[in-house]
């Protein structure tokens, strides 16, 4: 079952923590996130599974960023999200979408427990001018049957800003 806004505006700061929370951002049944001005590309042409893959910062200016077709930028959201009994998802705003930008690439499924800012795949079919603060996507919380373990993974838990993958520490 996913909460409706009301529930979700209940479980703040009991189960479900949204910081910085804003009223205007809250929808009948998710909540908006907003796009911080940092983003990050690989400097590499192949990137390797079992290796760290370098990459570059770039930061958004306040006139837009023109983001280019077949190149994948790693951003993250201004808001650090907490959930507690809830599994949170995260899902393009249709508005973005229309644009023919996709805000995540497969990870859009959050564990129980997960607790830091998400790391947005962005990638675009043609190229668009982005801007920091913009709603670019929208988390919402299903219920949970049964028992579970609390997500506790070392590699994105608390994190502190935007995570390139992590994939090489699962061959060591």
């Amino acid at each position: 079952m996913i909460l409706s806004g009301k529930e979700i505006e209940k479980q703040l700061n009991r189960k479900i923590f949204i910081d910085p929370f804003r009223p205007e951002q809250l929808n009948p049944n998710s909540y908006n996130l907003r796009l911080h001005n940092q983003l990050l590309v690989y400097d590499e042409d192949v990137l390797d599974m079992k290796s760290p893959n370098k990459v570059s910062e770039m930061e958004i200016p306040p006139e837009g960023l023109t983001l280019q077709p077949n190149k994948l930028y790693l951003g993250r959201t201004l808001e650090y999200t907490r959930t507690e009994d809830y599994v949170p998802m995260l899902e393009g705003r249709s508005s973005v979408g229309r644009l023919g930008l996709f805000i995540h690439v497969t990870a859009g499924f959050g564990d129980v427990g997960f607790s830091g800012y998400w790391t947005l795949e962005i990638f675009c079919v043609q190229p668009v001018r982005i801007y920091a603060g913009v709603e670019i996507c929208q988390i919402y919380y299903h219920s949970i049957e049964g028992q579970y373990e609390r997500y506790n993974s070392g590699k994105y838990q608390l994190n502190q800003g935007i995570q390139p993958s992590l994939l090489y520490r699962d061959f060591e």
